[in-house]
């Protein structure tokens, strides 16, 4: 068992912790959960080691392994995918290694009675104890089977680390620890640039394979398919439940509601001493009542109600001219980078306000295919937009393309048009932007920041085809649902690409499958698709 006691953390004059206390029992899998700047990956890299609080610490019994990955993370670049992953092994090799080293010393030695040789006998003894101690392992195939589950294919395994993005080093570094069987993961939004098979991979294993757990994440399907406790931190205190996300939110609101009501009546019962203060005050029969009664208000704890933000944000797209019947139509298209083939001979046709999800492995082609519809690339075959198509297009590298020079408002402000202006504090508040926020300048903001601010501006432009590339991977449980629900209400034609998968649920009614270098259409929702498709891969990865 692992005990967070009494730990606080304060910073700039702001207190983010006070006395926090809990344990982290062996197969407890945990949701750390609350609004951005709660302090959740604080809290995280706290119980890593890698930050110390002001007050309180971690207790955590000998020989605990503890692993973290961070949201941010860079593998070393100076061996092969496959070599990097084995390092999770790397203790057990040095082991191995040290005692053949010191059994080798021990047969050139004939010094048999001094204390210098029964020492190194002792050393290989102890090593030899826990060398033989752990289960024999395949660690080759276990190397593999990490690496294949979290979207590597085998040719990947020779390529260097350089050759990948941050995004996928980061699989990398979550097969290391994976392999490393420790009794606590620690994942801060492990779901960021992993498509949805290894998402549903890593489900299966965080479930049968792992101990304890805690994530951070946004993604609401992989938190509550993993977790069975959700630990909601807010206004500087923890709230611990026995339950998973979507029951801890019915939990909370209750909660709530009965803060609300001891608020209201302490209130009451405030607003009643102080008006028997002030009309008894210098009433000599009265005076012990009034100073009874003020010495009370003065040690009264004030009842606090948490931080929830309520506000019903309702985006709709402005209206937009009327589209051809077919606004992306595809017919033989094919697509090359060098001798690496993306898809072949591909024919797709999407009809007006039509909505599909473009899903598969990364690196099938997904984007390639999108930047095809866009005229972005060469290609072989056809594909066009139709007639009158007015395209919306949400790339994964939207952000790049803002003006760097104009503010958070400004930005907004020069594509809002009509009575949306009036609403555009409220929109930014919704996508995580408030106060004196609006003011930045897009120079100063984060990757995620800019990301969340062409999400904003994209919403407010009249188009009749939305195009969107990886739209959620910034982006909070609330700003996700203010922007699923204004995708539900559009009424034009849809392309989505997402590996989260309660957001695509309810927005699509087609699935394209790119898988082996072709696309295959699936009439049928992606819950449809999605549950045929886990056990397919499952049986395929050899985990089912």
């Amino acid at each position: 068992m692992i005990s967070v006691d009494q730990i606080a953390v304060e910073f700039s004059g702001k207190t983010l912790f006070s006395d926090v206390s809990f344990s982290i029992n062996e197969n407890d899998k945990i949701a750390l959960m609350g609004k951005n700047g709660a302090g959740k990956s604080t809290m995280m890299k706290i119980i890593a080691g890698e930050t110390k609080p002001n007050r309180g610490g971690i207790r955590t019994p000998e020989d605990t392994v503890i692993a973290y990955l961070p949201q941010h993370l860079l593998t070393d670049d100076n061996c092969s995918v496959f070599e990097e992953a084995s390092k999770a092994f790397g203790h057990i090799f040095e082991m191995k290694n040290e005692m053949d080293r010191l059994n080798k010393e021990l047969e050139t030695r004939t010094d048999y009675e001094s204390e210098e040789y029964m020492g190194i006998i002792e050393k290989v003894t102890d090593l030899g104890e826990k060398y033989y101690a752990i289960e024999e392992i395949n660690y080759d195939a276990e190397v593999e089977m990490a690496l294949k589950g979290l979207g590597f294919k085998r040719e990947d395994f020779s390529r260097p680390t350089s050759e990948f993005s941050g995004g996928w080093r980061m699989r990398i570094e979550l097969a290391k620890i994976l392999l490393q069987k420790p009794d606590l993961i620690l994942l801060d939004e492990p779901t960021n640039h992993v498509d949805i098979e290894s998402v549903i991979w890593l489900e299966d294993f965080l479930l049968n394979k792992a101990k304890g757990v805690v994530v951070i994440s946004h993604d609401r399907a992989f938190i509550d398919n993993i977790t069975n406790r959700t630990i909601e931190v807010t206004m500087g205190k923890i709230y611990d439940y026995k339950t998973n996300y979507s029951h801890y939110l019915v939990l909370r609101e209750e909660r709530r509601e009965q803060q609300l009501k001891q608020y209201n009546e302490q209130q009451k019962m405030i607003a009643d001493n102080r008006a028997f203060i002030e009309r008894f005050r210098g009433t000599y029969s009265k005076t012990n009542q009034v100073a009874s009664r003020e010495r009370m208000l003065e040690k009264l704890d004030i009842i606090e109600i948490d931080e929830v933000d309520n506000s019903a944000l309702r985006l709709k797209f402005p209206p937009a001219q009327r589209s051809g019947d077919y606004p992306v139509i595809a017919k033989n298209l094919s697509k090359s980078y060098g001798d690496h083939v993306v898809f072949k001979d591909a024919n797709m046709s999407i009809a007006r306000g039509e909505k599909v999800s473009f899903v598969g492995r990364n690196g099938e082609g997904k984007s390639t295919m999108i930047k095809a519809i866009m005229g972005e690339i060469d290609f072989e075959g056809e594909c066009a937009l139709g007639h009158n198509a007015q395209v919306g297009y949400f790339a994964q590298n939207q952000a790049s393309l803002l003006d760097p020079e104009l503010t958070i408002f400004q930005t907004v402000d020069e594509v809002a048009k009509g009575e949306i202006r009036t609403q555009i504090k409220s929109i930014l508040g919704g996508f995580m932007f408030s106060g004196d926020d609006i003011d930045k300048k897009v120079s100063v903001l984060s990757g995620g920041e800019k990301t969340r601010l062409a999400m904003v501006k994209l919403l407010l432009e009249p188009v009749n085809v939305l195009i969107l590339d990886e739209p959620t991977n910034h982006l909070d449980l609330k700003s996700k649902d203010v922007l699923k629900q204004a995708l539900q209400d559009f009424d034009g034609t849809l392309i989505l690409v997402s590996h989260d998968r309660d957001f695509l649920k309810g927005l699509s009614q087609k699935v394209f499958e790119f898988k082996d270098k072709r696309i295959i259409e699936h009439f049928e929702t992606i819950d449809e698709f999605l549950a045929r498709n886990r056990i397919e891969n499952l049986k395929a990865l050899d985990l089912g």
